[in-house]
């Protein structure tokens, strides 16, 4: 009886051993498969049929869906964004030549002796015309960043000299309007792209100028730990607690300032150029006394990386101990 009772024990012992040595190598084939699927993902060479799905679990066949599905979504994206910039091209390139020949006859019609209705009307013509290839150049710029097309290529560098380029592009309209000009630049490294920096900070020195009909406008430069700060600063118009998330959004046009110059997409674009460099674009105003816009940049391409994360609401944070 005791011999029957060990060899069961024993047998019994032989089943347990051999199951769970079973159980590991079948989950290490699985393991397996699934890094060899995944490698080929991460590589671009997954082929579903290349997989056997009699010797698969059901976990790896759902996978394989998964991967398959994921490869034919980026293929798709690709073959999109291959007609996005297509139509971009042919947009920009269709409507260059008659907008530049509209402005080129108005202004000849300009320079002849109308009568005052008549040049009134020409007027017009060439404002709406100018209006019209600003909007385009700016919707073909943010349609290029916003898929991908163009990318920034942010590096080290003395942001004071981008800010000094933007600023000289606008010392003629500002002496025009009777303002003061303050600037107070410092030397300090940020990582940003110039060129479209200096876009950037020319959209918010455009509104600067644009809405203060009297004073002055500071433009600063101020290093901080993790960023520098670029502020401009007016004593103009001032823009409502309620509207200032609002002017952020593309096409966004206050009542107040729906008569002047101007298509509502400067300031979407300079926050999404400052996203995309890792900084921030963060505004303070009141009604009456002006509006103070501080574009942040990072001062490393660590810090335009791991110090920052979005919010739900798209923005920046990790800047709370910024002024």
């Amino acid at each position: 009886m005791n011999k029957v009772l060990i060899v069961i024990t024993v047998a019994s012992i032989l089943i347990a051993v051999g199951t769970v040595i079973y159980a590991r190598r079948r989950q290490a084939r699985v393991m397996e498969g699934l890094g060899e699927m995944l490698e080929q993902a991460m590589n671009g060479t997954f082929i579903e049929s290349a997989f056997d799905e009699t010797r698969r679990s059901a976990l790896e066949n759902r996978l394989a869906q998964y991967l398959a599905a994921s490869e034919l979504s980026v293929r798709n994206i690709a073959g999109e964004k291959n007609k996005i910039k297509t139509l971009i091209a042919d947009i920009s390139h269709q409507t260059k030549t008659p907008i530049a020949n509209i402005l080129l006859y108005t202004e000849m019609l300009q320079e002849k002796n109308l009568e005052q209705e008549e040049a009134e009307y020409v007027d017009s013509l060439h404002q709406q015309a100018e209006k019209l290839q600003f909007l385009i150049a700016s919707l073909v710029k943010l349609s290029r960043l916003e898929t991908g097309i163009i990318s920034l290529k942010p590096e080290i560098g003395d942001i004071s000299e981008a800010v000094e380029q933007a600023v000289d592009q606008y010392r003629e309209k500002v002496t025009e309007k009777g303002l003061k000009l303050v600037e107070n630049y410092v030397k300090a490294d940020a990582v940003f792209d110039c060129k479209w920096s200096v876009e950037t900070l020319c959209n918010l020195l455009d509104n600067a100028v644009k809405y203060t009909d009297s004073g002055e406008i500071t433009v600063g430069v101020k290093p901080y730990e993790l960023f520098v700060c670029v502020k401009i600063a007016d004593t103009g118009i001032g823009i409502p607690e309620e509207e200032q998330a609002k002017v952020f959004s593309r096409f966004y046009r206050s009542v107040k300032t729906a008569s002047q110059e101007g298509v509502g997409i400067g300031l979407y674009l300079s926050r999404e150029i400052l996203a995309e460099e890792g900084g921030y674009l963060k505004l303070m105003s009141k009604p009456g006394t002006g509006s103070v816009f501080s574009a942040y940049f990072p001062r490393s391409i660590s810090a335009s990386g791991d110090s920052m994360s979005k919010n739900s609401d798209g923005k920046y944070t990790g800047i709370g101990d910024l002024e």
